[in-house]
């Protein structure tokens, strides 16, 4: 099992070190190749070819791409300063830079904004496990009655209908018309619980209703080939409660497929919600992301893209993890 984790853990920081850099060119290298300059964007056309130079000697604009990547991963892991003469400005670990439009780090931006995600995604996320897989097993076990229906009819209305449209009509529906819940705003869970609680719920509900949809119809597919299995025949031969058939037999290899979906759908989560936190004003990752690029701030949209990066091979690196304990032959592979 050691050397299994092992694997994972220098495959996960080989994935990583290759979205670095091949994120670190879209976003540097190719714009400088088309003749881009991101001083320009750091200063502003209209500042004095003087400040410009003194921006690109700086920033290390005018080093070999080769070197400002190196020394981007140096800043990441050891911090680094951007120096032009006397004036040398230091950056903490981790350090992705300074945003061209505030002129402020990139790191403590976007650590701000991390709670916001992190409340919505791990909020939703209980969510949609909870009435997917319910659903999904229910159906399943209701094959063919008005229930299966019902639920595959919701199910297929949450796969088809977008977040912006689902999330505005939830607006319009329980906060101006009924007045059931306040209108969106983030509450940090630590100043009060309970208004963290209400202002999230109806951006949790309408982010679960889409995923939930999917996770019904694949926990009902999993589950109806599963319940014809011979082991699953041959525990109901037993005498076993349907019960204990469902939940310790059925259920199990049912859900297997769940945890690889669930790992990339968090993981992508926590990169950013863009189109919910959009739509429900959460100054989140997705906001800052969505800002940054109308802004052209690339420092910005590097950090949001390197975040969502290590989230979602973090989850990968857990869900492989998970699959060895579950399925020892997995170790092998």
């Amino acid at each position: 099992m050691l050397a299994y984790i092992v694997r994972r853990l220098f495959n996960a920081i080989i994935t990583l070190l290759v979205v670095t850099a091949v994120t670190f060119a879209i976003f540097f290298a190719i714009p400088k190749a088309t003749g881009s300059d991101p001083a320009l964007l750091y200063i502003g056309k209209q500042s004095d070819p003087a400040a410009i130079e003194g921006i690109r000697t700086k920033m290390g604009f005018n080093d070999p791409i080769i070197v400002q990547y190196g020394k981007f991963l140096k800043g990441i892991v050891a911090g680094r300063d951007y120096a032009n003469g006397p004036d040398v400005t230091h950056c903490p670990a981790p350090c992705l830079g300074y945003s061209f439009s505030t002129d402020q780090e990139v790191t403590p931006l976007l650590m701000e904004d991390l709670p916001v995600t992190l409340s919505l995604a791990l909020g939703a996320a209980v969510l949609w496990l909870i009435i997917g897989i319910s659903f999904g097993v229910i159906s399943a076990l209701r094959r063919g009655t008005f229930i299966d229906r019902a639920a595959m009819t919701t199910a297929l209305a949450g796969v088809s209908l977008p977040v912006y449209f689902t999330g505005l009509l939830a607006s319009a529906i329980f906060i101006y018309w009924l007045e059931w819940l306040p209108q969106g705003q983030y509450v940090p869970f630590t100043e009060n619980p309970a208004e963290w609680f209400t202002g999230l719920l109806l951006p949790w509900i309408t982010l679960a209703f889409l995923f939930a949809a999917t996770y019904a119809r694949l926990t009902r597919a999993n589950m109806l080939e599963t319940l014809g299995e011979d082991y699953v025949r041959t525990a109901r031969a037993k005498g076993l409660t349907e019960r204990v058939v469902i939940g310790k037999h059925a259920l199990r290899s049912g859900l297997t497929p769940i945890v690889t979906i669930f790992g990339l759908d968090l993981g992508a989560l926590l990169g950013g919600a863009v189109l919910t936190e959009t739509v429900f004003n959460l100054r989140g990752l997705g906001y800052q992301a969505l800002t940054a690029i109308r802004q052209n701030d690339l420092p910005i949209i590097l950090g949001v893209t390197l975040i969502a990066a290590f989230f979602i091979v973090f989850a990968n690196l857990i869900v492989d993890l998970v699959y060895g304990w579950i399925d020892p032959r997995v170790r092998l592979a």
